[in-house]
Protein backbone atom coordinates (compact mmCIF):
# COMPACT_ATOMS: atom_id res chain seq x y z
CA UNK A 1 0.00 0.00 0.00
CA UNK A 2 1.37 3.40 -1.03
CA UNK A 3 1.76 6.38 1.24
CA UNK A 4 -1.14 8.76 1.77
CA UNK A 5 -1.09 12.29 0.39
CA UNK A 6 -0.83 13.51 3.96
CA UNK A 7 2.40 11.53 4.37
CA UNK A 8 3.99 12.77 1.13
CA UNK A 9 2.67 16.35 1.31
CA UNK A 10 5.06 18.83 -0.32
CA UNK A 11 4.14 22.50 0.09
CA UNK A 12 7.43 23.88 -1.24
CA UNK A 13 5.90 25.32 -4.44
CA UNK A 14 2.21 25.99 -3.84
CA UNK A 15 -0.13 27.46 -6.46
CA UNK A 16 -3.36 29.18 -5.43
CA UNK A 17 -5.65 29.90 -8.37
CA UNK A 18 -9.20 30.68 -9.41
CA UNK A 19 -10.88 32.11 -12.51
CA UNK A 20 -10.56 35.71 -11.30
CA UNK A 21 -6.74 35.43 -11.21
CA UNK A 22 -5.88 34.25 -14.73
CA UNK A 23 -6.49 37.28 -16.94
CA UNK A 24 -9.24 35.43 -18.74
CA UNK A 25 -7.18 32.33 -19.47
CA UNK A 26 -8.49 28.86 -18.53
CA UNK A 27 -7.55 27.85 -14.98
CA UNK A 28 -6.49 24.41 -16.20
CA UNK A 29 -3.86 26.00 -18.50
CA UNK A 30 -2.28 27.81 -15.56
CA UNK A 31 -2.27 24.61 -13.49
CA UNK A 32 -0.75 22.63 -16.37
CA UNK A 33 2.06 25.17 -16.74
CA UNK A 34 2.77 25.20 -13.00
CA UNK A 35 2.85 21.40 -12.78
CA UNK A 36 5.21 21.17 -15.74
CA UNK A 37 7.49 23.66 -13.95
CA UNK A 38 7.58 21.54 -10.80
CA UNK A 39 4.89 22.99 -8.54
CA UNK A 40 4.02 20.58 -5.75
CA UNK A 41 0.61 21.65 -4.45
CA UNK A 42 -2.51 23.20 -6.01
CA UNK A 43 -5.30 25.05 -4.22
CA UNK A 44 -8.50 26.11 -5.98
CA UNK A 45 -9.67 29.40 -4.48
CA UNK A 46 -12.48 31.63 -5.70
CA UNK A 47 -14.84 33.93 -3.88
CA UNK A 48 -16.88 34.39 -7.07
CA UNK A 49 -17.39 30.85 -8.37
CA UNK A 50 -20.46 28.84 -7.40
CA UNK A 51 -20.19 25.47 -5.69
CA UNK A 52 -20.74 23.67 -9.00
CA UNK A 53 -18.14 25.81 -10.73
CA UNK A 54 -15.67 25.02 -7.95
CA UNK A 55 -16.38 21.30 -8.30
CA UNK A 56 -15.70 21.57 -12.04
CA UNK A 57 -12.45 23.44 -11.34
CA UNK A 58 -11.41 20.66 -8.98
CA UNK A 59 -12.23 18.12 -11.69
CA UNK A 60 -10.11 19.98 -14.24
CA UNK A 61 -7.24 20.38 -11.77
CA UNK A 62 -7.36 16.68 -10.86
CA UNK A 63 -7.27 15.81 -14.57
CA UNK A 64 -4.21 17.99 -15.11
CA UNK A 65 -2.45 16.52 -12.08
CA UNK A 66 -3.22 13.00 -13.36
CA UNK A 67 -2.03 13.89 -16.87
CA UNK A 68 1.26 15.05 -15.33
CA UNK A 69 1.60 11.69 -13.58
CA UNK A 70 1.50 13.46 -10.24
CA UNK A 71 -1.70 12.24 -8.58
CA UNK A 72 0.22 10.48 -5.81
CA UNK A 73 2.51 13.41 -4.97
CA UNK A 74 0.79 16.74 -5.80
CA UNK A 75 -1.98 17.60 -3.36
CA UNK A 76 -5.17 19.19 -4.69
CA UNK A 77 -7.02 21.33 -2.14
CA UNK A 78 -9.99 23.67 -2.08
CA UNK A 79 -10.00 26.92 -0.15
CA UNK A 80 -12.63 27.25 2.59
CA UNK A 81 -15.20 24.91 1.05
CA UNK A 82 -15.44 21.62 2.92
CA UNK A 83 -18.81 21.07 1.21
CA UNK A 84 -17.25 21.37 -2.24
CA UNK A 85 -14.49 18.89 -1.40
CA UNK A 86 -17.00 16.38 -0.04
CA UNK A 87 -19.21 16.78 -3.12
CA UNK A 88 -16.26 16.45 -5.49
CA UNK A 89 -15.11 13.28 -3.76
CA UNK A 90 -18.62 11.85 -3.98
CA UNK A 91 -18.46 12.51 -7.73
CA UNK A 92 -15.22 10.59 -8.09
CA UNK A 93 -12.87 13.56 -8.22
CA UNK A 94 -9.51 13.13 -6.46
CA UNK A 95 -9.65 16.12 -4.12
CA UNK A 96 -7.06 15.63 -1.38
CA UNK A 97 -8.25 18.11 1.22
CA UNK A 98 -9.10 21.64 2.25
CA UNK A 99 -7.44 24.84 3.39
CA UNK A 100 -9.37 26.85 5.95
CA UNK A 101 -9.04 30.23 7.59
CA UNK A 102 -9.67 31.26 11.16
CA UNK A 103 -13.33 32.07 10.46
CA UNK A 104 -14.08 28.98 8.35
CA UNK A 105 -15.16 25.47 9.39
CA UNK A 106 -12.75 24.40 12.17
CA UNK A 107 -9.94 22.08 11.04
CA UNK A 108 -10.97 19.32 13.47
CA UNK A 109 -14.42 19.25 11.81
CA UNK A 110 -12.80 19.09 8.38
CA UNK A 111 -10.65 16.22 9.60
CA UNK A 112 -13.69 14.38 10.98
CA UNK A 113 -15.49 14.59 7.63
CA UNK A 114 -12.51 14.03 5.31
CA UNK A 115 -10.72 11.32 7.27
CA UNK A 116 -7.20 10.74 8.53
CA UNK A 117 -5.61 10.54 5.09
CA UNK A 118 -6.80 13.97 3.91
CA UNK A 119 -4.74 17.16 3.95
CA UNK A 120 -6.01 20.00 6.13
CA UNK A 121 -4.25 23.37 6.01
CA UNK A 122 -4.97 26.35 8.26
CA UNK A 123 -4.24 30.04 7.82
CA UNK A 124 -2.28 31.13 10.87
CA UNK A 125 -3.82 33.90 12.94
CA UNK A 126 -2.53 37.37 12.08
CA UNK A 127 -2.58 38.86 15.58
CA UNK A 128 0.08 37.53 17.95
CA UNK A 129 1.27 35.23 15.19
CA UNK A 130 4.33 33.69 16.83
CA UNK A 131 2.56 33.00 20.12
CA UNK A 132 -0.37 31.52 18.22
CA UNK A 133 1.65 29.02 16.17
CA UNK A 134 3.64 28.02 19.24
CA UNK A 135 0.52 27.31 21.32
CA UNK A 136 -2.15 26.28 18.77
CA UNK A 137 -3.66 22.82 18.79
CA UNK A 138 -2.37 21.38 15.52
CA UNK A 139 -3.55 17.80 16.00
CA UNK A 140 -5.94 18.11 13.03
CA UNK A 141 -3.71 20.38 10.89
CA UNK A 142 -0.97 19.46 8.43
CA UNK A 143 0.50 22.89 7.72
CA UNK A 144 0.09 26.60 8.43
CA UNK A 145 -0.34 29.22 5.73
CA UNK A 146 1.09 32.59 6.78
CA UNK A 147 1.46 36.05 5.34
CA UNK A 148 1.18 38.38 3.67
CA UNK A 149 4.76 39.10 2.81
CA UNK A 150 3.54 42.20 0.94
CA UNK A 151 0.17 43.87 0.46
CA UNK A 152 -1.63 41.96 -2.28
CA UNK A 153 -4.51 42.83 -4.57
CA UNK A 154 -5.62 39.19 -4.91
CA UNK A 155 -6.57 39.05 -1.24
CA UNK A 156 -6.85 42.62 0.10
CA UNK A 157 -8.16 41.46 3.49
CA UNK A 158 -5.16 39.20 4.05
CA UNK A 159 -3.21 40.06 7.17
CA UNK A 160 -5.60 42.51 8.81
CA UNK A 161 -5.26 43.08 12.52
CA UNK A 162 -8.21 43.64 14.87
CA UNK A 163 -8.34 47.33 13.91
CA UNK A 164 -8.28 46.68 10.16
CA UNK A 165 -4.64 47.60 9.59
CA UNK A 166 -2.60 45.46 7.20
CA UNK A 167 0.21 43.57 8.88
CA UNK A 168 2.95 42.36 6.56
CA UNK A 169 5.67 39.94 7.58
CA UNK A 170 9.39 40.61 7.67
CA UNK A 171 11.85 37.85 6.87
CA UNK A 172 13.02 37.98 10.50
CA UNK A 173 9.46 37.31 11.67
CA UNK A 174 9.10 34.48 9.18
CA UNK A 175 12.33 32.90 10.42
CA UNK A 176 11.00 33.07 13.99
CA UNK A 177 7.69 31.62 12.80
CA UNK A 178 9.44 28.67 11.16
CA UNK A 179 11.31 27.93 14.38
CA UNK A 180 8.18 28.28 16.54
CA UNK A 181 5.80 26.13 14.50
CA UNK A 182 5.32 22.45 15.28
CA UNK A 183 4.09 21.81 11.72
CA UNK A 184 5.26 22.92 8.26
CA UNK A 185 4.71 26.54 7.21
CA UNK A 186 4.04 27.97 3.74
CA UNK A 187 4.30 31.74 3.23
CA UNK A 188 2.77 33.95 0.56
CA UNK A 189 0.97 37.17 -0.10
CA UNK A 190 2.42 39.24 -2.93
CA UNK A 191 5.48 36.97 -3.26
CA UNK A 192 7.66 37.77 -6.28
CA UNK A 193 10.70 36.03 -7.75
CA UNK A 194 13.10 38.36 -5.90
CA UNK A 195 11.53 37.32 -2.58
CA UNK A 196 12.21 33.61 -3.04
CA UNK A 197 15.92 33.45 -2.07
CA UNK A 198 15.53 35.26 1.29
CA UNK A 199 12.23 33.47 1.97
CA UNK A 200 13.79 30.06 1.30
CA UNK A 201 16.57 30.86 3.73
CA UNK A 202 14.17 31.51 6.64
CA UNK A 203 13.57 27.79 7.10
CA UNK A 204 9.88 27.77 6.12
CA UNK A 205 8.71 24.81 4.08
CA UNK A 206 7.46 26.62 1.00
CA UNK A 207 5.99 29.63 -0.76
CA UNK A 208 2.53 30.16 -2.18
CA UNK A 209 1.69 32.44 -5.09
CA UNK A 210 -1.34 33.57 -7.04
CA UNK A 211 -0.50 36.47 -9.36
CA UNK A 212 3.18 35.63 -9.77
CA UNK A 213 2.13 32.64 -11.89
CA UNK A 214 -1.58 33.04 -12.77
CA UNK A 215 -1.14 36.68 -13.77
CA UNK A 216 2.20 36.31 -15.54
CA UNK A 217 2.47 36.85 -19.32
CA UNK A 218 4.13 33.41 -19.53
CA UNK A 219 2.89 31.36 -16.54
CA UNK A 220 5.14 28.39 -17.33
CA UNK A 221 8.29 30.51 -17.45
CA UNK A 222 7.33 32.38 -14.28
CA UNK A 223 6.57 29.13 -12.45
CA UNK A 224 9.86 27.54 -13.53
CA UNK A 225 11.85 30.56 -12.32
CA UNK A 226 10.15 30.44 -8.93
CA UNK A 227 10.76 26.69 -8.49
CA UNK A 228 14.40 27.02 -9.57
CA UNK A 229 15.03 29.89 -7.15
CA UNK A 230 13.43 27.98 -4.28
CA UNK A 231 15.41 24.80 -4.93
CA UNK A 232 18.68 26.71 -5.18
CA UNK A 233 18.18 28.58 -1.92
CA UNK A 234 16.14 26.38 0.43
CA UNK A 235 17.82 25.27 3.64
CA UNK A 236 21.06 27.15 2.91
CA UNK A 237 20.68 29.37 5.93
Amino acid sequence: MGKTMREVLDISAYLVVGPENTGGRPVREIIRAALHAGFTCVQIRSKEASARELIELLREAAEEIAAAGASERVALLADDRLDVVLAARKMGIKADGVHVGQSDVPPEICRAYLGEEAVVGLSARTDELIAYVREADVSAVDYFGAGPLHETATKPDCGLDSEGNIITRSFAEIRELAQASKIPVVVGGGVKLTDIPPLAQTGVDGFFVVSAVAGAPDPGKAAAELVKAWRENARKS
